[in-house]
């Protein structure tokens, strides 16, 4: 099995149809596959064989699509890395994964990288697609809690094939022909996942946008005829609220789905009654390929992340990890063949994540008489700001890097539209100065846009309990 498979079949059945869009940019289904022929080509050159790690840190651009398929065509792994990291960031993912190479759009200083330009294709085309067994690792996912380094999730060719056919048969519904809007980014595995691996398995056209913006995408979705529609709270928090979305033809809509935060109910209900579409919500993360829950065409309810999907079981634990009553909240624990492999090169942290085979989310939910899974609150502090994740002790660490911070503690606060913003409360050590401003700018410059703290605020000393944690919930409160 492996999954770069699905685009050869598609393009043996559709060679003609568009397989990729960047505005006037399109690539057919056979432009692609002898792309990705040529790539493989090029990763022969520079050594990479089955098993060995690629990094794309790429946009949203037709070159992600070549090299993600090339790189698994080849046997390698895919280390999906954010073009907006910074030196330090992507140093770590390099040096954890062990990445033989890394493509981008600019030069990587101190790694072994490719920039991204015509000499992709350059390679000698290589036909054949490496055997790959159902456990060989197709993609490595970084993830992390609150504590630590990211973790690499692995996530196999099956547990990929598996999650597209999924996604397919049951979310989307998608055939050969439709058109899926891509503004989520291919580096996450929401937007790979249903997105690129979506429209590749069923010959549709996944339609690029680098950047999202409201204006563009509804140009986009009313120049194309989008008929799926994938996106985050805030895509849809712009959509529905931008003034001038009557002045654009979006009834090719045929399903929207929603994942990476709760989605409001005053959203959902003026973006359905602006665009005459549904919103489907689901759940799941980098660790669960990432379908784990959905609501589905012809059955959902509003504000749950729907039913656990076929295959994929569901329950709801209590600290000692005995079964809680329904309506009663409860860790989510999943077991099934979207969970992940484990994390790269680490044992003890897989063994802590999977128990008895079921996954533990470190999320909070409750289940409805009729089955529907609800979200309730994080057990982990992750900040979610608009789809990305944010985690503190990342942050954390990059404030205590400067000379005047003794403390400090990163939490997510509620944002209209962004879901949550990044704030971190600091108490400086003794005699020193410094600016909220300056501590600001200090992690700006140090980790990628999306993560810095917008809110800062300098405070005498952090709450603590008995034993000298920091309590965070007490933070939250004081915060408002």
């Amino acid at each position: 099995m492996n999954l770069a498979a699905n685009l050869v079949r598609t393009a043996a059945l559709h060679p003609d149809r568009p397989a990729i869009r960047l505005d006037d940019t399109v690539l057919t289904y056979a432009q692609l596959d002898d792309a990705t022929k040529r790539a493989a080509g090029l990763l022969a050159k520079l050594g990479v064989g089955p098993g060995d790690r690629v990094g794309i840190m790429l946009p949203n651009v037709p070159q992600f699509a070549v090299l993600y398929y090339a790189t698994l065509r080849a046997g390698a792994v895919v280390v999906p890395m954010n073009p907006m990291f910074k030196e330090r960031e992507v140093a770590y993912y390099l040096s954890d994964s062990g990445a033989k190479v890394i493509f981008a759009m600019t030069d990587v200083p101190d790694a072994p990288c490719v920039v991204v330009d015509e000499s992709l294709t350059s390679g000698a085309p290589i036909e054949g697609v490496v055997d790959r067994s159902d456990e060989d690792t197709a993609v490595i996912f970084y993830t992390s809690g609150t504590t630590g380094q990211p973790k690499g999730a692995e996530l196999t060719h099956a547990n990929l094939v598996r999650n597209v056919e999924i996604a397919v048969r049951a979310l989307t519904q998608a055939v050969a022909g439709d058109v899926v809007f891509g503004a989520l980014p291919l580096f996450h595995v929401f937007g790979q996942t249903v997105g690129l691996n979506v429209a590749v398995a069923v010959g549709g056209c996944l339609t690029l946008l680098s950047r999202f913006d409201a204006v563009k995408a509804m140009e986009v979705v009313q120049r194309d005829k989008v008929t799926v529609f994938e996106g985050v709270p805030t895509m849809y928090v712009a959509l529905a609220n931008h003034p001038s979305r009557a002045s654009y033809d979006l009834s090719s809509l045929r399903v929207c789905l929603a994942g990476g935060a709760p989605l409001p109910m005053d959203v959902i209900t003026g973006f359905e009654q602006a665009f005459g579409c549904a919103i489907m919500e689901g759940y799941g993360l980098s660790e669960t390929s990432p379908i784990a829950s959905f609501n589905v065409i012809g059955k959902r309810r509003a504000g749950s992340i729907g039913t656990p999907v076929d295959g994929v079981q569901f329950r709801l634990v209590d600290e000692d990890g005995v079964d809680v009553p329904r309506g009663e909240i409860g860790e989510i624990v999943i077991k099934g063949h979207n969970v992940m492999k484990g994390y790269w090169a680490k044992p003890d942290e897989t063994a802590k994540a999977i128990r008895d085979g079921w996954f533990h989310t470190g999320d909070l939910g409750r289940q409805d008489e009729d089955g529907f899974y609800y979200i309730v609150d994080r057990k982990k502090d992750m900040i979610i700001r608009g789809g990305y994740n944010v985690y503190p002790r990342e942050i954390e660490d990059v404030l205590h890097e400067h000379p005047a911070v003794g403390e400090a503690a990163v939490i997510g606060v509620p944002h209209d539209s962004l879901g949550e913003e990044v704030a971190a409360f600091v108490a400086l050590k003794p005699a020193a100065t410094a600016t909220a401003d300056e501590l600001r700018d200090f992690v700006k410059g140090k980790v990628a846009a999306y993560k810095y703290p917008r809110i800062v605020r300098i405070t005498a000393e952090l709450p603590r309990n008995a034993t000298g944690k920091i309590l965070k919930r007490q933070i939250k409160l004081v915060s408002g």
